[in-house]
């Protein structure tokens, strides 16, 4: 194998370019319109331009990958996650093609790719699964009350939570098996669904398997992902911190077991539910590399990708069982652009501000972004993901609070504060979390972190903008301190704090140190530099670490105790009057319906002249891969629709307007 052709994009590719050059293999990495000019692309030896714009006409098309791999002499292709890595036609098409596959056999991908075949796989082999059944819609509306509710819907060929609802009653039913059905067409190609019963409050638990062409199948243990919305993983650890020993060997035993049943070969993962009881039932195998497989290289030291490649090569496993051991523990957040507050909702954009947090037990696998990168809304919101490890989860745990806590991304809504507020929740550190979790708590939980927020002493990040702002500027012909004077009798500066005026007496300034009035008391605060962005605010003889990023002119962002708070000085000239996109709950006025975020329209679900009531579908805007509802937001009339199906909008495009019944 001389050179890989990476059939994806983004912080995977970059993964697999690491491992191919330790492994002194050459790389060809193709990419879409859309990633033009991105950072990443330089890593790769090649890079490949895809024609087109649609994912169908780009990292979908089998066709366009089978060309370029032949255009630039690759031998070999690497599918990462998502896109084509678990189509078995993809993997057949490289076998024709003289391609090696860097993944499993085509017929392996058949027998476990597919949700209902996999089901009926691990039956055979013994592994206990939950009741469900398939078949068209028609057929799942007349057959569903054998399963009960609640119910879970799923595409028979998705992943990565596509396509995935929970059905509580009837009502529901139908339209969710449509939606589902739809988005299994799109995103996979095949509209195929089933239904199975819902476990309440279950744990997710995965095992990572290798199997080499030598019939060799051993795992790599346990990674727990039970943290997730929308049925998509945000916070992964290992090992679980809920199975005992003899779960652990016994739900590790049934992996490797039903890998072996299917001649597995390559990485692959066997999903399980756990039930409170700790009786497991597979979910499902995803048969290629998974997002949260640094987990386990991070405990067992094992460099998964490496492993890939070997058995593609046809080389046996060099590892035996009994040598794997699992040492300390490990965590990875998801770093998405989306907005926790409005429901997760997608938030694309430019990145006005972009720093990874580095050091001892900190990993970064992300997309080399920075300052200016627009973040599109045409893929999954993942944009980078943070691994930290320790001794024990404690200690895993704490380092990726320090770490999210210099993890900086501004210009778009993110996760990261949400992400440190679930590490510091006690359920998190007791350890009483499922699937759902996130689900139930979401509005308790976003009230507890903004009530923890607005504990800090407002003080504090004030001081730390205001000495900020009136510190010397590097290449500055005369500092503010100059122009100002050592002495002034008084001086006021209004600062506008989290939204709120609030006005500043400036007593002595002697440049780091300032005396100011606040709440009529007098305080004095001096700042002093630790690192980049990072500060030592020394307030009334108290030491206060903080981190200090302009964002704009007069506009300061302070990051203290884990939250982010805006000030801006309100004196200085040049700030612009609104630098903030509206919130997506404010995306109505006066009859007008706007998409809250860039998308494609997907679906109109009203005509010109339609009655509708609050609440009411309008339309569907797909944006990063998410369906999101559009309803109305009165009771009134649709009197125009300024988009079609397929248009792509944005938050500036008028989608609907709806005027008032007005009683004759």
């Amino acid at each position: 194998m001389q050179k890989i052709l990476i059939a994806n994009r983004g912080e995977i590719a970059l993964r697999i370019i690491r491992t191919a050059k330790k492994m002194r293999i050459g790389t060809v990495l193709v990419y879409a319109p859309q990633d033009a000019g991105a950072a990443y692309l330089n890593e790769a030896d090649e890079t490949v331009l895809l024609e087109g714009s649609s994912l169908g006409e780009t990292y979908l098309s089998i066709p366009q990958m089978i060309a370029a791999a032949k255009a630039t002499n690759a031998d070999a292709i690497h599918p990462g996650y998502g896109f084509l890595s678990e189509n078995a036609a993809f993997a057949n098409a490289c076998r024709k093609e003289g391609l090696i596959f860097i993944g499993p056999t085509p017929e392996a991908m058949e027998a476990m790719g597919n949700k209902i075949a996999a089901r009926q796989t691990a039956q055979a082999a013994g592994v206990p699964v939950t009741p469900g059944i398939t078949g068209t819609v028609p057929e799942l509306l007349a057959q569903y009350t054998a399963v009960g509710f609640p119910l879970l819907i799923k595409a028979a060929a998705g992943g990565g939570g596509k396509g995935m609802r929970v059905v509580q009653e009837d009502a529901e039913l139908k339209e969710a098996l449509e939606a589902t059905a739809r988005e299994a067409r799109n995103y996979f190609g095949d509209d195929t669904i089933y239904i199975e019963k819902y476990i309440e409050a279950p744990r997710h638990v995965e095992v990572q398997v290798l199997g080499d062409q030598q019939g060799h199948i051993l795992h790599l243990y346990e990674r727990e992902c039970s943290l997730q919305r929308r049925h998509q993983k945000i916070i992964e650890e290992a090992p679980s911190p809920t199975l005992t020993p003899e779960v652990r060997e016994q739900i590790c035993h049934a992996a490797v077991q039903l890998a072996a049943a299917i001649g597995y070969q390559s990485a692959g993962t066997l999903e399980f539910l756990v039930g409170p009881d700790l009786n497991f039932y597979f979910l499902e195998m995803n048969t290629r590399i998974q997002v949260e497989h640094p987990v386990t290289e991070l405990t067992t030291g094992i460099d998964i990708v490496e492993q890939q490649i070997r058995i593609a090569r046809g080389a046996a496993l060099d590892l035996q069982q009994k040598d794997i051991r699992q040492k300390g523990h490990a965590i990875e957040c998801r770093i998405y652009a989306e907005d926790p507050e409005q429901q997760f909702l997608p938030a694309p954009g430019t990145l006005t501000f972009y720093k990874e947090p580095y050091g001892e037990h900190i990993r970064i696998d992300g997309m080399q972004l920075q300052q200016g990168a627009t973040v599109t809304g045409d893929f999954d919101p993942m944009i980078a993901k943070l691994i930290t490890w320790g001794e024990n989860r404690e200690a895993a745990r704490i380092k990726m609070i320090e770490a999210l806590q210099q993890y900086f991304i501004y210009g778009i809504r993110n996760n990261i504060a949400f992400l440190s507020g679930l590490l510091h929740h006690a359920d998190f550190t007791g350890n009483r979390i499922s699937t759902k979790y996130i689900d139930i708590h979401l509005s308790d939980l976003l009230q507890q972190f903004d009530g923890r927020k607005k504990t800090a002493d407002l003080q504090i990040p004030l001081a730390a903008a205001l000495v900020f702002s009136l510190l010397p500027k590097e290449k500055e012909p005369s500092s503010t301190w100059e122009a100002i004077g050592y002495w002034r009798p008084v001086l006021q500066v209004i600062l506008n704090v989290e939204g709120a005026d609030v006005p500043v007496m400036l007593r002595r300034l002697a440049a780091p140190t300032i005396d100011f009035e606040y709440h009529q008391a007098l305080t004095r605060a001096t700042l002093t530099p630790t690192g980049t962005q990072q500060f030592n605010l020394l307030l009334d003889q108290q030491l206060y670490p903080v981190h200090i990023v302009e964002t704009d002119p007069g506009v300061f962002i302070v990051r203290y105790n884990g939250f982010d708070y805006t000030i801006k000085r309100n004196d200085i000239l040049h700030i612009a009057a609104n630098t903030v996109p509206p919130s997506p709950a404010a995306a109505t006025t006066a009859g007008t319906v706007s998409a809250p975020m860039p998308g494609k329209v997907i679906k109109i679900a009203v005509a010109t002249g339609s009655a509708v009531r609050t609440g009411d579908l309008l339309l569907i805007v797909e944006a990063m891969k998410m369906e999101n509802n559009i309803l109305s937001p009165k009771d009134g009339m649709v009197t125009a629709i300024g988009v079609a199906e397929g248009d792509k909008v944005d938050t500036t495009t008028t989608l609907i307007h709806i005027e008032e019944d007005h009683p004759s």
